[in-house]
């Protein structure tokens, strides 16, 4: 469907997920109750139909059964936003990186504070595991759904908690 950005709601066990995909790929994941949630875009349309995959993927993925996903994914960002992106994704499960580290892997180490900027504007959390950046200093900063989501998320994938 060209065009057309369908979206579904599902729980999960960090809370109600919005997953939305257009023509070209799943292109957003939003925590329902988080502070950035923002409005659904009126013009998309609720169809679970074209998420099934990823909404099975999701649920595997919170039952400790996935550890990478395999989805067409469709994040609109910049230039310097999808390449930390890019890096995102080949964060391996259960391991952690500093956003220092991060800015290194994109080729611009002194780059930590836009690396910062470009995660916290990742439209696709979860699936490009934002929630794996941490300080320099191994605490935990930032998250839009919420730094208890990410400390479930870490928990999870260290296999200390399991979310379902």
């Amino acid at each position: 469907m060209a065009g057309t950005t369908c979206f579904t709601t599902i729980d999960s066990p960090v809370g109600p997920l919005v997953l939305a995909a257009d023509g070209m790929g799943l292109c957003a994941i939003r925590f329902q109750k988080s502070r950035r949630a923002g409005g659904l875009d009126p013009a998309w349309r609720e169809d679970r139909a074209p998420l099934s995959e990823a909404i099975r993927q999701v649920r595997a993925y919170f039952a400790g059964e996935l550890r990478r996903f395999d989805l067409v994914l469709h994040a609109d960002g910049t230039p310097f936003q999808q390449a930390v992106w890019a890096r995102l994704i080949d964060v391996p499960y259960g391991e952690t990186v500093s956003y220092g580290e991060l800015a290194r892997r994109v080729g611009n180490p002194k780059a930590s504070r836009a690396v910062g900027l470009a995660n916290g504007a990742n439209p696709i959390p979860i699936i490009i595991p934002c929630h794996r950046v941490i300080g320099s200093d191994g605490s935990l900063t930032g998250y839009g759904g919420g730094l208890s989501i990410k400390q479930k998320l870490l928990a999870l994938e260290c296999g200390n908690l399991p979310l379902l």
